[in-house]
C-alpha cells in the first residue's frame, strides 16, 4: 500500500479553524488526521503541500514511525509548531489507515486497551457576561448535561499581577462555580499562562479552598524553573505542556519535577504515536497525562485511542457539546460524552469519517482568540471583515 497524495479541509469559526487532513492511498483506503491553529493556518496548509512532494507521496502509510522521523529531520532547519501540527495530522491518518486495514482500532495497534470509558471535562461553556451569577448558571447547565468535571479561567486579562479589585472578582466566580457544580463535580483552573510566579502562587493560596485538581499554566510556557518555582510553593497540583510541541522539550520538565499532569496537544507535538512515547515517559516519572484537546471530532477520536491504552491517563478535554456545537455534523461517528464520559470505540482505525460536504458549510474565517482582550472568554471577536469569512 502506498500514499497517492492528502487533500485538506478547513472548519472555520470565528474564533478557531479546525484543519482536517486526508491521506489517501492506492487500495482506496482514506485516513484523516487533524488539528487546530491560532493565526497559523494558511501556514500550516503551505506546509503540508511541500511536505506532500517531499515526503508523503509514495510513502507506506504503515511505516509510520519512518514518514514522522523524515517529515521532521529530513528537511533539517529544526521543527517547530507548524511542522509538528503538520506531522500529526498526517501520523493521525497513518494509524487510521493501519487500523482500518487491519481492522481494528488503533489502540489495539499500541498494546490493547487498559480502560472503556475516558472521563470528560468540558471547557467552552463560560462564554457569558463573567458575573457570578452567570458562571453559577452556565456551570450548573454543564453539571445537568452530565459532566462530572469542568475547567474556566476566572482571571479575565490579567497579565503577570492581578489587582486586589480583579482577584476578588476572580475568586468571586470560582466560588459560584464550586457552588454550583457541589463537591464532587472536579474543577480545573486555567490560568493561561498569565502570571508571574510570585501573583501565581498568591492565587493559589486563595483558591485551595475551592479544592481545584489542577492549576494548569501558572506561568508563561517558556521559563520551566519560574514553573517550577509554583509548584514548590503550593499544594495544588501543577498542569502544563499544550504549549510543548517536541516531546523531546518534556524532559527539562520532568527533571524539574515542576509538573504533576501534562497536557500535550496530539494535534501539535505530532500525532498518537509521539504522544504514546511521552506518556510512557511521564509514567516512569509517576506523571499523569491529560491532553490538551480544543480541536473537532477527530482530534478527540485520536485522544481517546491514545486514552484507551495509556496507564497513567486522568482526564480528556472536550469544547464541542458547548462551543460550535455545530461543527460536530462535520464528523460522522463523533465521540459523545455520556454521563461524563466517552466510550472507548472499537471500530476500526480512528472509528471517525469526514464529512467532506457538512465540512464545505463552514468555510475558513479570519478567526482569532486574544485572551488578553477583554471578553475573551466570549469566544466571539469582533472587528474586520463582518462576516468573519475570508476574502476571495
Amino acid at each position: 500500500m502506498r500514499i497517492t497524495g492528502i487533500s485538506t479541509h478547513v472548519v472555520g469559526t470565528p474564533w478557531r479553524n479546525l484543519t482536517y487532513v486526508q491521506v489517501h492511498t492506492d487500495e482506496g483506503i482514506t485516513g484523516v488526521g487533524e488539528t487546530r491553529m491560532l493565526g497559523r493556518t494558511d501556514a500550516l496548509l503551505g506546509y503540508l503541500r511541500e511536505a506532500e512532494a517531499n515526503h508523503i507521496a509514495g510513502s507506506d502509510p504503515f511505516a509510520v514511525e519512518d514518514l514522522v522521523r523524515r517529515m521532521k529531520y529530513g528537511d533539517y532547519g529544526r521543527a517547530g509548531e507548524i511542522v509538528m501540527s503538520g506531522i500529526a495530522c498526517v501520523e493521525m491518518a497513518c494509524w487510521d489507515i493501519k487500523g482500518k486495514a487491519l481492522g481494528v482500532p488503533v489502540w489495539q495497534l499500541l498494546g490493547g486497551k487498559v480502560t472503556d470509558k475516558v472521563k470528560a471535562y468540558a471547557n467552552g461553556w463560560y462564554t457569558v457576561e463573567r458575573t457570578p451569577e452567570a458562571f453559577h448558571k452556565a456551570a450548573g447547565a454543564v453539571v445537568e448535561r452530565g459532566y462530572r468535571a469542568l475547567k474556566l479561567d476566572p482571571f479575565g486579562t490579567g497579565h503577570f499581577e492581578l489587582d486586589h479589585a480583579e482577584t476578588l472578582r476572580s475568586l468571586a466566580l470560582v466560588e459560584a462555580v464550586r457552588d454550583a457544580i457541589g463537591p464532587e463535580t472536579e474543577l480545573l483552573v486555567e490560568m493561561h499562562g498569565r502570571f508571574s510566579p510570585a501573583t501565581a502562587v498568591r492565587l493559589a493560596g486563595e483558591l485551595e479552598r475551592f479544592q481545584p485538581s489542577w492549576l494548569e499554566e501558572p506561568v508563561p510556557p517558556e521559563n520551566l524553573k519560574a514553573l517550577a518555582k509554583v509548584a514548590e510553593k503550593t499544594r495544588l497540583p501543577i498542569a502544563t505542556g499544550e504549549r510543548i510541541h517536541d516531546r523531546i522539550e518534556f524532559r527539562e520538565l520532568f527533571e524539574a519535577q515542576a509538573a504533576d499532569i501534562i497536557q500535550p496537544d496530539l494535534g501539535h507535538i505530532g500525532g498518537i504515536g509521539e504522544t504514546r512515547k511521552l506518556a510512557a515517559t511521564a509514567e516512569t516519572h509517576y506523571v499523569l497525562v491529560a491532553p490538551h484537546n480544543v480541536g473537532g471530532s477527530v482530534l478527540t477520536a485520536a485522544s481517546l485511542q491514545l486514552a484507551g491504552c495509556t496507564p497513567n491517563f486522568k482526564i480528556l478535554e472536550h469544547f464541542n457539546d458547548f462551543a460550535d456545537a455545530e461543527i460536530k455534523k462535520v464528523v460522522k461517528g463523533a465521540p459523545q460524552v455520556v454521563d461524563g464520559y466517552f466510550q472507548l470505540s472499537h471500530e476500526p482505525g480512528l472509528g471517525v469519517e469526514l464529512d467532506t460536504d457538512a465540512a464545505a458549510e463552514f468555510p475558513q474565517q479570519q478567526a482569532r482568540f486574544d485572551l488578553w482582550a477583554e471578553g475573551w472568554e466570549k469566544r466571539n471577536p469582533s472587528g474586520g471583515n463582518p462576516s468573519g469569512e475570508r476574502g476571495a
